[in-house]
């Protein structure tokens, strides 16, 4: 379980600079449109995340108890995918289409990335 929480909050930090980042470039790019799509798929993908966290901690309660878990909440994650996606369809003129969707991929590359990094980390460590 305290695996779970490390992982979150290491992919929530990422996450963050990465929002700061596409701040700055909607702030002071010619692009904001395509920076503003960014930061609300990746805004949404946090949520995703913080969803699917919670059912997992959820989930390891149930089965250390023995009892069953309905799922796992794809439904929600779908939904608010949706949500996001209509708000970027409703202002088209402000949000880009196509980078809300790479931002709601967002955490699924800081997860390899993150993977990749913690794999050649270790191999270093293992080294000494």
């Amino acid at each position: 379980m305290p695996d779970i929480r490390k992982h979150f909050l290491r992919y929530t930090r990422y996450i963050f600079y990465l929002l700061s980042i596409f701040v700055l470039c909607w702030g002071f790019t010619p692009f904001p449109d395509v920076f503003l799509g960014l930061i609300l798929g990746t805004s949404f993908s946090l949520l995703n995340l913080w969803l699917m966290k919670n059912r997992m901690e959820k989930f390891d309660r149930a089965m250390d108890e023995g009892k069953k878990v309905r799922s796992l909440g794809t439904l929600s994650r779908m939904a608010s995918a949706g949500v996001a996606v209509l708000i970027a369809l409703e202002f088209p003129e402000f949000i880009h289409l196509i980078s809300t969707v790479f931002g709601l991929m967002m955490v699924y590359f800081v997860i390899m990335i993150d993977y990749v990094l913690q794999q050649v980390l270790h191999k270093k460590r293992e080294e000494r």
